[in-house]
This record gives C-alpha cells, structure tokens and sequence, in this order.
C-alpha cells in the first residue's frame, strides 16, 4: 500500500466515523425519545431497544454515511488544494477513487453479512419490546401448504420452536383423504416433530355397508422439512423481516410449493442489491470535483452531492416498497433500475472525465 493510498484511506475513514456515530446518534435517539414512553421500564430491555434499533439505522446509516464522508473527504481535498498535490506527485485518478471505492465495497460486504446472523430481525425485535410482546411472542391459526398436504397451526412460539393444535390434512384430486392431528409439535434438525398423533384415513371408495374410516395412534411425526418458526411466522405475517440465511431456505421452500415468491425475492435483493448503488454515486460526485478550489465552488457541489445521494437512495426504496406491495416484479423493479443506473453512471462519469 502506498503512502498516498494510506494518507486518502485516513483521512476519509476519520470523516467517515464521525458521520457515521453521527447519523446512528441522531436516528436512534430521535426514535428512543419518541417510544420512551412505550419502552418499559427496565435497563436490560431499553439498553436491547438501543441495540437492536442501532443495528436497524445502521442498514440505512452506513451507505448513506460512505457517500456523505467521501462528499467531506473531496470537500476538504479541494479546499486544500491538495487535489494539486496529488498531480504533482504524479497519482491519477484511479489512484486517488480506486481505495475509497475498495473500503466502501468492504464495509458493504460487511453489513450484507451482519444481515446473515440473527441480527437481521432488529426491527422486529425493537417493535417486540414496544409492544411489551419480548417475551411472548405468538403467533394464532397458521395455514399453509407442504407438498400435498395441508397444515394447520393454532398457536405458533416462534423463540420457543413449538406450535399447539396440529391438524395436517391430505388431499388426493380436491378430496381430503387423510387427516393427521397432534396436540403439540416442535421443530428440532430442521424438522416438525408432532407428537401422540391421531391418524385418520378415509377409504377410496365409499359404500353404504362396508366403508369405515382408519383411525391409529403414533408417536410422533415429522413434517413440514425446513420449515423454520422464523420462515413460518414471517411468511404468515408477511414481513418483510428476514436474514439473508432464512430468506434464501424461504425462497426454496416456497418455490417447491408454487407459491409466490416475489416478496422474499424483493427482500434478498434489498439486502444484497441495493446497497451496491453507493458505488457508482462515489465515481459520479468525483468526477464532479474540482482539481482547483479558486473557481469552484463549494457549497453548490456539496449541496448537490447530499441532495442527490438523498434522491437515488429514496427512489430504490420506493422502487422496494412498490415490489413488496405486490405492484412490479422484483427483477424488473430492482435488478433492472440497478444495472441501467450502473451503466448510466459509467457514461456520465467517462464523459465529464474526458470533457
């Protein structure tokens, strides 16, 4: 690593710290002044609220604070005539973008993981602790479908990975053939296990004198096979609240059952997608800098740079919401925005460079 390369990473990480601590300031204590009244009381469950509200606005701080220090960064470089500097010695552009775009790459890389562990449900966990449900979250008459069976949960505890009053009804050409009931389930090797099961079998064909149906007793059961309580509470529920892991185990499982998957679609591509439109912002407010600050000026780039970081982010969470209602399909309301934006900011940043 140069020393040039070194002397630029510095200083923009320092700016982008201090907007970052800035920004997670502001968001969770703006949030925490408005629901303290609706936190209770206690120190462990306000100091969790902070936590998992920290880690929500991070999901929106750290993009938006990788633009916002390099918008600084540039800023400071101009009014130093450090720009000039750089010249002299010989760097060129490349040598000036090319580390601040590697470290943004990696502290996006970064977020997309955090997103893979538990910590992806902070939003829902925060909005628990609001609503007094931490502890006691459950979910009431969950109907699903699982191959050629149909499952029915009376009450699902998601943390607790068990579910009460299980009827699982076969179906064989839209007649029900078989009828599974079980008091209790749990789920264990990515596996429901339902257990002291009651076994009903209807016959094929129904006569007057000797049809009777099959009722046996087992044990246990097991169904409805990688079926997570997250996957299924969320599903249920509609949320749009899911690790990248669970996500993914979703977007297998509903698939396999012709279930419509563009929600989980839209959320994978939210979570690993979108946050990759940084990069091009980066490019395009550099190749609108000046080498000179004697005829630039200032505050009108600076100002352009912020309220257009501000429009781009808001139009693919627009474009997010607009999926997730069910409006467009992800690949054309996501993927597609995102790759022409690539391509149209590859345009306009040769063009300025070369003019």
């Amino acid at each position: 690593m140069s020393i040039l390369t070194k002397y630029i990473l510095k200083k923009y990480l320092i700016n982008f710290i201090i907007v970052l601590i800035s920004l997670e300031l502001f968001f969770v204590g703006i949030d925490f002044l408005q629901n303290f009244k609706s936190i209770p009381p206690s120190a462990n469950l306000q100091l969790l609220y902070i936590l998992y509200n920290g880690f929500f606005t991070l999901t929106l701080a750290l993009p938006l604070s990788i633009v916002f220090g390099w918008v600084i960064t540039l800023t400071i470089f101009i009014r130093n005539n450090e720009f000039v500097a750089f010249n002299a010695l010989g760097a060129t552009r490349k040598d000036i973008f090319k580390p601040v775009v590697n470290i943004s790459i990696f502290l996006l890389t970064i977020l997309i993981f955090l997103q893979v562990t538990p910590l992806a449900y902070s939003y829902d966990q925060k909005r628990k602790i609001v609503n007094n449900q931490y502890f006691t979250s459950s979910k009431s008459d969950i109907f699903l479908k699982y191959n050629e069976y149909y499952v029915y949960f009376e009450k699902l505890l998601p943390l607790e990975k068990r579910a009460e009053n299980i009827h699982i009804f076969k179906i064989d050409d839209m007649d029900v053939v078989e009828t599974i009931v079980g008091e209790k389930a749990y789920f264990q090797n990515d596996k429901w296990y339902v257990v002291d099961v009651k076994i009903i079998k209807k016959p094929k064909n129904i006569t007057l004198e000797d049809s009777k149906l099959d009722v046996r007793y087992e044990k246990f059961l097991h169904t409805l096979d990688g079926f997570k309580p997250n996957i299924l509470d969320n599903v249920y529920e509609g949320n749009t609240e899911f690790s990248i892991i669970d996500a993914i185990s979703a977007l297998v499982l509903l698939d396999e059952q012709g279930i419509n998957t563009q929600t989980i679609r839209s959320v994978l591509y939210n979570k690993i997608v979108i946050p990759f439109f940084i990069i091009p912002l980066l490019l395009l407010i550099y190749s609108y800098a000046s080498l000179n600050s004697r005829f630039f000026n200032m505050g009108k780039f600076t100002s352009f740079s912020i309220f257009g970081t501000l429009i781009v982010w808001g139009f693919f969470f627009m474009l997010f919401k607009f999926t997730n209602g069910g409006v467009v399909i992800p690949e054309f309301s996501i993927l597609m925005p995102m790759f022409i934006w690539i391509l149209s900011s590859i345009y306009f940043y040769n063009k300025k460079i070369n003019s």
